[in-house]
């Protein structure tokens, strides 16, 4: 239905439709650029988190793998020196092996123990824990190995001591026969130095060999030498540090960098759970969503309050620009109807007159016939006499109300000056005190002394005080009869640049529903005959005319208590 200016469903379908357009405008303008600055800014830390974990877990493995690398070469360095330095004969020696083992683990403690072999594979000397001198190992692989690449790092293997372990071995050629001298690694030394890796709470680092079985253990149930559960991508060797996510065999996702060693081919496999690698990431995302629903809410919210309270400002505009249209009218209206009263006043007031001249001649007429002895005492004659009475009576008041509406219609041009309300108002009492005593009313003053002169109209201002003022004691007679009646008039100090007045009596107040209407021109409660319902309506148009304003406060069967706020004078 489309807006029609007061029509209830057009105005409640007018602002229904506002306040959807206001609450979407409210919601939708501040929600879309909140949601792409969080979805942009999230998507750039995402982004960022990620390529962070990601470099850092290739850095981990890198540098690791260069660590490994690095004590790996240390060893065979070890190992190098002693063979180049010291001869096959000397070296076979068991005390002289032995302080070499002694000097080697000096060096590094990684060393378990030594052990020499001829061109045959026969084991000539050996100096650690076990007995394994006079073994030949001509058949074992790493033998072969080391004979033909002249170094030799094995994979973990059990051997004859059927412990996993692995060894460095490297030949030399002396008076051309082939020699081996073989060190054994100490497998839990090693393995603490390729498990120290500490990422979060789930990373860990493992060696895998080219057969995908364990070269160091692997937190949990894995064991050396036994098959790894995943089944990874080996990277070539020249593909350096490689990451990506994979699902371990029990089907949590973890975030793996893996790279080569390059003094044996053992894959150096780094891993954390993807959970616990990108856990920064996850309580941001948590934060960023509890700040969107925050931030949603309070836009929700927001946008509720102000689209409420710009609907209700709205209606009140509304009602306002409304009520003063109807004032508008009305004002127009009365005007219409004073103008439109005054020149009936006016053409009335003449016939009237002549009316009245018409009845004195007749009134003279009868008495000179009466004088005259033409027109004798009669009852009809008493009748006649009582009709031209009454006659008289209702012309008078007919001419009343004619100058009563004339009055009320005419622009008088007040005659503005000084007025001192500690004098001026108990003349005014002065004047009606006589008809108040008369009728049992008791008249007070309550003038403060600091009441200051007001500015305005006297002769004005003492016939809105006199119409007050009798008023007031119509009102009081209507309840108490002529024993009771109260009347007060009083002032107050100047409060805002005005002065308060106030006419109060304990009459019979006024009913709630004509409190509107008692300024309106013509309205009265008083009987028929009794007021013409102009005098408040004068009185209030004389108070406006000067500056001021007047208010009403009433009760029924209670009182009522005028005011008057009149200018001070400056």
């Amino acid at each position: 239905m489309p807006y029609q200016p007061g029509h209830p469903n057009g105005q409640n379908h007018h602002y229904a439709s506002l306040r959807r357009i206001l609450l979407t405008s409210s919601i939708i303008g501040p929600l879309i650029p909140f949601v792409l600055v969080l979805i942009i800014g999230y998507t750039y830390f995402k982004n960022a988190q990620e390529t962070s974990t990601v470099l850092h877990m290739k850095r981990i493995a890198f540098d690791h793998g260069q660590m490994i690398d690095s004590f790996l070469r240390e060893r065979k360095a070890d190992l190098t020196c002693i063979a180049d330095i010291h001869a096959f004969d000397s070296l076979r020696r068991p005390e002289f092996l032995q302080a070499t083992l002694t000097l080697l683990q000096k060096t590094s403690n990684a060393f378990l123990d030594l052990g020499v072999f001829d061109q045959d594979g026969l084991h000539v000397a050996y100096v650690g824990p076990y007995q394994l001198t006079g073994r030949n190992y001509s058949d074992a692989d790493w033998f072969k190995a080391v004979l033909k690449n002249g170094f030799y790092i094995s994979d973990v293997f059990l051997g004859y001591r059927r412990i996993p372990h692995f060894i460095i071995a490297l030949t030399r050629e002396e008076a051309g026969r082939n020699w081996v001298l073989r060190a054994t690694i100490d497998t839990d030394l090693f393995n603490q130095l390729v498990k120290q890796v500490k990422i979060g709470e789930t990373g860990e680092a493992y060696l895998l060999n080219a057969q995908g079985l364990f070269q160091t253990e692997r937190r949990g149930e894995s064991q050396l030498m036994e098959k790894d559960p995943e089944t990874l991508i080996y990277p070539s060797p020249e593909s350096g540090v490689r990451t990506f996510v994979e699902k371990d065999a029990a089907g949590l996702p973890y975030l793996f960098a893996t790279t080569w060693l390059t003094e044996k081919k053992w894959l150096l496999v780094v891993r954390q759970e993807k959970r616990d690698a990108f856990a920064a990431l996850r309580k941001a995302s948590i934060l960023i969503l509890i700040t969107t629903l925050l931030g949603g809410a309070v836009i929700l919210v927001s946008a509720f309050i102000l689209t409420n309270r710009i609907i209700r400002r709205m209606e009140e505009m509304d009602a306002e620009r409304e009520q003063l249209g109807e004032q508008l009218v009305r004002a127009a209206r009365l005007a219409e109807l004073g103008e439109m009263a005054a020149g009936f006043a006016h053409e009335i007031n003449n016939p009237l007159q002549i009316i009245k001249a018409e009845k004195s001649l007749i009134d003279n007429i009868m008495a000179d016939m009466k004088e005259k002895g033409t027109l004798t005492p009669s009852e009809d004659l008493d009748e006649i006499e009582d009709s031209m009475r009454q006659i008289n009576t209702q012309i008078d008041r007919c001419a009343e109300i004619t100058q009563a509406i004339l009055k009320f219609g005419r622009k008088s041009e007040p005659v503005i000056r000084d007025v001192d309300l500690r004098r001026f108002i108990p003349e005014i009492l002065a004047m009606v005190s006589k008809k108040a005593a008369v009728h049992g009313i008791s008249v007070q003053e309550q003038i403060h002394a600091d009441t200051p002169p007001i500015h305005g109209d006297p002769a004005q201002l003492q016939q809105v005080l006199l119409n007050l003022l009798n008023n007031a004691i119509d009102a009081v007679l209507a309840r108490h009869g002529t024993e009771g009646g109260e009347l007060v008039v009083g002032t107050e100090p100047s409060e805002g640049g005005l002065v308060k007045l106030f006419v109060k009596d304990n009459g019979c107040g006024i009913r709630p529903e004509n409190l509107k209407k008692i300024f309106s021109p013509f309205f009265t409660t008083k009987p028929v005959g009794k007021g013409t319902g102009l005098g408040l309506a004068v009185c209030y148009g004389i108070v406006d005319r000067m500056g001021g304003a007047m208010e009403v406060n009433s009760a029924e069967g209670m009182g009522t208590v005028f005011t008057l706020r009149l200018p001070a004078a400056s």
